[in-house]
Order: C-alpha cells, then sequence, then structure tokens
C-alpha cells in the first residue's frame, strides 16, 4: 500500500444549479463547509461540578464564496434578483476538490442555497489588485457525494 498523502486545497471547482458557464465555476476561496451542534445546557440538582450539555440539532455556517470580479454573470445576476426583486430562487451547489487531472476527490452538495450577501472589495488607486467579489450563501444543509468509481 502506498504512503497517504492529503489532497492540496487549491485545486477546486464550485458548481451552482442555475449557470453552466465556466466562469462561475471559478472561485479562490470557498469556506463554510462547517456543520456544528446547538447544545442545551442541562444543570443537575446537588452537581456543582459540571453540567450537562445535550445536543439539540446542527447547524451550518453560511458558505462563502470569493473570486475576481466577473462582468457578466449568471450568479450574481440570480443574488442581484434577489436583493432587488425579492425573487428568490434557491438552487444546489456542488463544491468539488479535484486531483491533479481535474477528477473529484470528494464532492459535497449544498443544498437549496440563497443569497445573503454580495460585495466587492475597495478601490484603491494606490494598490495594485485584483478587485474580488464576495458571495455570501445561506443553505439548508449539506452533504457528502460519494465519487463514481472508475470506469474501466
Amino acid at each position: 500500500m502506498d504512503n497517504y498523502y492529503p489532497p492540496v486545497s487549491f485545486y477546486f471547482r464550485v458548481e451552482f444549479g442555475i449557470s453552466k458557464d465556466t466562469n462561475d465555476a471559478r472561485f479562490q476561496s470557498v469556506s463554510g463547509l462547517t456543520v456544528e451542534y446547538d447544545m442545551e445546557s442541562f444543570k443537575e440538582g446537588g452537581e456543582n461540578r459540571f453540567e450537562h450539555k445535550l445536543p439539540v440539532r446542527t447547524k451550518y455556517s453560511d458558505l462563502v464564496l470569493k473570486r475576481g470580479l466577473l462582468t457578466d454573470s449568471a450568479v450574481v445576476d440570480w443574488c442581484f434578483k434577489a436583493f432587488r426583486n425579492r425573487e428568490f430562487e434557491p438552487t444546489d451547489v456542488t463544491v468539488k476538490l479535484l486531483n491533479e487531472n481535474g477528477d473529484p476527490l470528494k464532492s459535497w452538495k449544498v443544498v437549496r442555497a440563497w443569497p445573503k450577501k454580495w460585495s466587492i472589495s475597495d478601490f484603491n488607486a494606490t494598490a495594485n489588485e485584483v478587485v474580488v467579489e464576495t458571495l455570501e450563501l445561506s443553505y439548508r444543509y449539506f452533504e457528502e457525494i460519494k465519487p463514481s468509481p472508475p470506469k474501466a
């Protein structure tokens, strides 16, 4: 058996159910694939050394996506449709961690995402930097997608 080496985090793709444009799949960072329990504390009478903590429900962080500003994007149009017209059309988003050949190593399906926030970086005449847009999405939950077995 070969020694395992963890995958690198810089080769990934983000696919939106609302766009097939390859530019809409390119981001410089993804964060927020996080799940945790809300906890409820229970204090037992006469026990002063600790309190019981019980899991109540799971909660998911917002998904934060950053990329260089696109001048034409179906994803940004989708965001502003929600912000301007209050027309929310939740969509599934798939985050794929890729190997050196561009094949998915791991994938996560983010279910029923909708835009919560959109922003762009500051403009600064003294800096030579790319304008970065940030999309913050709320969603119901995410799940891992098992990769398809290799074709023989």
